[in-house]
């Protein structure tokens, strides 16, 4: 059930049993309401006077006058106020009566009455009343009795408004505090996706958007540890662009990294998605195959590596090398990686004398 669908008296889940027990803490009896009945004629005599008076001296008063704003404003309280005197020594006090009280409160938290200034009004109006009923009743006696069970009565009914207050400023206080909550949420997730924006970018290689070798110490450690963990080979393959420097100095840096990039694309395209790419500087790439021995990498990977390279460019020579860790005997990746940087480079010096003269000449090599 929506809040709108609730009255005030259900939203603070005041029941006939909370009402009786005020009651009595304030120390309020159906004999004390009774007497308060015996001079409603002579209030509503008086009634006009006692508006008339409270106003004159709240309209005195900058703070109240701004808030009543003007004439119309100031004729419709009037009018509640005399309802509320009214009540005061007609009405039962039963949940009506409650909810009445309550929404006094509602209403003047929301036009932004300062509490200081509504308890001020009501002392006033406890004096003026309790004025006009000293100024009729000749017995001193019982018309001390009867203000003292006035205010008594007034003191209970602030104690619902000032419920409502409480109640409407906790509200406040807890949509502030969802509104933080949300804030604080949306910062903390743009946060992470900043975080892991900037991790990306320290792990990545900003030329050809493979991995870089800061990643490379980070994620190869792990795919080896589980590889053990699981009994199966892990390899590496170490790519070396054959006479890049050369290749460089005659055609310019701008499509060296045109070959670079080529590599790249060529390595993202023949992996599968468990292998990890790395460029780990300058023209010097890496692999890391879970589940892969030397000897598949060199049958499948490396063919269809050179083979989709030559449909992009047809001037790239690659030595590669390969290294194996596990099944029987599980190395360390680091390990690992070095001994395919020495098998790359034991690879290059055995087809050195089969590339040409031209720098980065292609070369397929079926073996």
């Amino acid at each position: 059930m929506r809040i709108t669908d609730k009255s005030l008296v259900e939203q603070q889940q005041i029941s006939e049993t909370e009402l009786s027990q005020r009651l009595q803490l304030f120390r309020l009896t159906a004999d004390d309401l009774n007497e308060l009945r015996t001079i409603k004629s002579m209030i509503g005599r008086e009634l006009d006077r006692i508006v008339n008076d409270f106003y004159e001296h709240q309209t005195h008063t900058p703070d109240v006058e701004t808030l009543i704003g003007d004439a119309g404003t100031l004729q419709r309280l009037m009018s509640a106020l005399r309802q509320y005197v009214i009540d005061l020594f007609n009405k039962e006090i039963d949940l009506e009566y409650v909810e009445h009280r309550l929404r006094i409160g509602l209403v003047h938290k929301r036009i932004g009455v300062d509490p200081k200034l509504y308890l001020s009004a009501v002392n006033y109006l406890k004096y003026t009343i309790g004025s006009t009923i000293r100024k009729n009743i000749s017995d001193k006696n019982y018309a001390s009795e009867l203000c003292d069970i006035l205010e008594r009565l007034i003191e209970f009914d602030v104690s619902y408004v000032f419920d409502t207050y409480i109640r409407s400023m906790m509200n406040e206080i807890e949509i502030e505090k969802n509104k933080s909550n949300m804030y604080v949420r949306d910062l903390e997730s743009l946060v992470q996706e900043r975080t892991k924006s900037l991790k990306k970018m320290t792990r990545l290689d900003p030329l050809t958007n493979l991995y870089n070798k800061r990643a490379f110490d980070e994620f190869s450690g792990r795919s080896f540890a589980e590889a053990e963990q699981r009994g199966e080979a892990i390899s590496i393959l170490y790519i070396d662009v054959d006479k890049f420097k050369e290749f460089n100095d005659v055609h310019g840096h701008d499509d060296g990294d045109n070959v670079l990039v080529a590599l790249s694309d060529s390595m993202r395209g023949v992996s599968r998605s468990v292998d990890l790419c790395f460029r780990m500087g300058g023209d010097e790439f890496v692999v890391v195959m879970p589940n892969c021995t030397k000897d598949d990498a060199s049958a499948n990977y490396i063919p269809r590596l050179l083979e989709n390279l030559h449909t992009i460019r047809g001037d790239i020579s690659l030595s590669i090398g390969v290294a194996q860790s596990g099944p029987e005997t599980y190395i360390s990746n680091t390990e690992t990686l070095t001994r395919a940087d020495k098998d790359m480079y034991l690879q290059k010096k055995l087809k050195v004398a089969e590339l040409s003269a031209q720098p980065l000449k292609f070369v397929v090599d079926n073996n």
